[in-house]
């Protein structure tokens, strides 16, 4: 895990009338434009806080937690949700391929989070008149429901399945890993993706599954294998036989449904099937409802049980006072003479080369996961949302490579000055300190940044934690890291361009995909650099000062 650490202010700051809020660093005030104040709905703790006198140092807390439905159908999902949530909750309406939460508040209210914005907009979920108009589809929609359930987890809904590709899975694997559940939703009349058997796989064994059925849109029938559902791989479903070659043999999830047996039959051997090829769902009852019935009391009580549960187990895992918090701890009796400087200076060049490789590499298969989409696929008036979720995985991957990059540098120095395998209050400690050094760094006050696609191919710049808010399918995951967020999204003028039939044009889309992930690739990989260069800057100011002094002064 990333090692992370919360500064405590011992004066806090307080909110101004304009919505912004005023937090202290070592050198001047940095206003950072965030939705609303610490702790509303909409909002998660910034990556980096500070204040104005030493902080107290105390372990980060623990992610909230939070459902995630996926299945193939949002009708049958959101029935499950809507059944959950009880007469008061709106319409479960949000914009295709955007992610949906609900939260509690004493008062309904929604937002809309659309990248390139700084504040998140007005969301009503009626049909007609749902606020301002908006030029590309959010990358989240936040509902808040006054439903005493919502106290005990939040609520995530995410795009069908069928629509996640391979980016989309890693979006909500994500998001699952850190929420602690996964409620898969699953009609009759529906067949199994390999990209939910890939996703119930990776979860499985280290977060809780809940499994339900519902009628589906048509009770009566009983849904067969689905024909395009190759072997599970890392690339979704096959493209059309007539553009990639010849048509695989045919391998789908499920048997054929046996002319002589119901639909129960059918229904027990598909559910089978899927045990079989997730081994880890072999205790996991499925819980068979009809939302419509409002039937939802079973699942309700079975959400809470676990929300009980996770928490206390959450909570048990962070000690008030993490081991080694207060201790002195001596320099070693080499490290004066030893060259620890130099061996963390190639060590943060090692790790930064390393991940702009890494970053390269999935520059190219992005490309030719989106040309695959433009050739063979929807085409050229689907590649904006492809490209817009490819890049969302990317910014994940790309944060947490850098937080697992910092905390292998961090823990390796520590052993390397102090002569020993730091504990837990130690690699605190040092965080805090590293934070304030990167905090006090006129040249890393812009590292809160998002990297905005253009429907020229450029790519633009939006600073500030209000621009990189917008761009989380699910937030959170945020709080306590040294490294300021970064993040990557399309602009609305990106899809206003490419859903035009008049510039539906294969040839001239893959030269603008091109030029756009190629300018993605070099700011990505320059703003590495510079963020491991000032890393390692900040933690030799640290492990310098301990050496001048025999101790660690964090």
């Amino acid at each position: 895990m990333p090692t992370t650490a919360v500064v405590r202010r011992r004066q806090r700051s307080r909110p101004e009338r304009s919505g912004r809020w005023e937090v202290h660093t070592a050198m001047e005030f940095r206003s950072l434009p965030v939705p609303g104040p610490p702790g509303s709905s909409g909002t998660r703790n910034p990556r980096r806080n500070c204040g104005e006198e030493p902080a107290l140092v105390e372990p980060p807390p623990h992610e909230p937690l939070a459902v995630v439905t996926v299945g193939p159908s949002a009708e049958d999902r959101r029935a499950v949700l809507a059944g959950l949530l009880g007469p008061a909750a709106p319409p479960l309406r949000v914009p295709a391929g955007s992610f949906l939460v609900v939260d509690h508040a004493s008062t309904p209210g929604g937002a809309a989070y659309v990248p390139g914005l700084r504040s998140p907009r007005e969301y009503r979920p009626e049909p007609v008149g749902a606020g301002p108009a908006l030029a590309r589809p959010p990358r989240r929609v936040e509902l808040t429901v006054p439903d005493p359930l919502l106290r005990h987890f939040t609520l995530v809904d995410a795009p069908d399945t069928g629509t996640l590709g391979v980016a989309g899975v890693r979006v909500v694997r994500d998001a699952v890993r850190r929420g602690g559940a996964l409620l898969y939703v699953l009609p009759d009349d529906q067949p199994v993706a390999a990209a939910e058997l890939d996703l119930l796989a990776e979860v499985a064994e280290e977060t809780a599954v809940f499994l339900v059925g519902t009628p589906g849109t048509d009770p009566g029938r009983s849904a067969g294998p689905d024909p395009a559902v190759r072997t599970r791989g890392t690339d979704g479903p096959e493209p059309p036989s007539d553009s990639y070659g010849p048509e695989p043999p045919s391998d789908s999830y499920g048997p054929e449904p046996p002319s002589e047996h119901g639909p129960e039959s059918w229904l027990e051997a598909r559910r089978a099937t899927l045990v079989a090829a997730v081994p880890a769902l072999a205790g996991v009852d499925w819980i068979d409802l009809d939302p419509a019935a409002a039937d939802t009391a079973y699942l309700r009580r079975a959400l809470v049980d676990w929300a009980s549960a996770e928490g206390l187990r959450r909570a048990s895992l962070t000690s008030p006072v993490a081991p080694g918090a207060t201790r002195t701890v001596p320099v070693a009796p080499a490290a004066r003479t030893s060259d620890w400087a130099e061996q963390l200076d190639r060590r943060s060049r090692e790790l930064a080369h390393r991940l702009r490789q890494d970053i390269a590499l999935e520059i190219a298969a992005i490309h030719l996961r989106c040309v695959r989409e433009v050739v063979g696929g929807a085409g050229v008036p689907g590649l904006p949302g492809l490209l817009d979720r490819e890049v969302e995985a990317l910014s994940l991957e790309v944060v947490a490579s850098c937080d697992a990059g910092v905390d292998k540098l961090l823990g390796e120095s520590l052993a390397r000055v102090f002569g020993e395998v730091p504990d837990e209050g130690v690699r605190l400690r040092a965080a805090a300190a590293v934070g304030w050094g990167l905090a006090a760094d006129r040249g890393a006050r812009d590292f809160d940044r998002v990297l905005l696609i253009r429907e020229t191919g450029e790519v633009e710049t939006v600073y500030g934690l209000g621009a990189v808010a917008m761009l989380a399918g699910y937030p959170g995951g945020t709080g306590g890291a040294i490294l300021p967020p970064l993040g990557v999204g399309l602009s609305g003028g990106c899809y206003q361009y490419w859903c035009r039939p008049f510039r539906a044009d294969p040839i001239r889309a893959r030269s603008w995909l091109r030029q756009a992930l190629r300018g993605t690739e070099l700011e990505l990989c320059r703003q590495v650099s510079r963020r491991f260069e000032a890393i390692a800057g900040s933690l030799a100011g640290v492990l310098a000062e301990a050496v001048r002094h025999g101790r660690l002064l964090a």
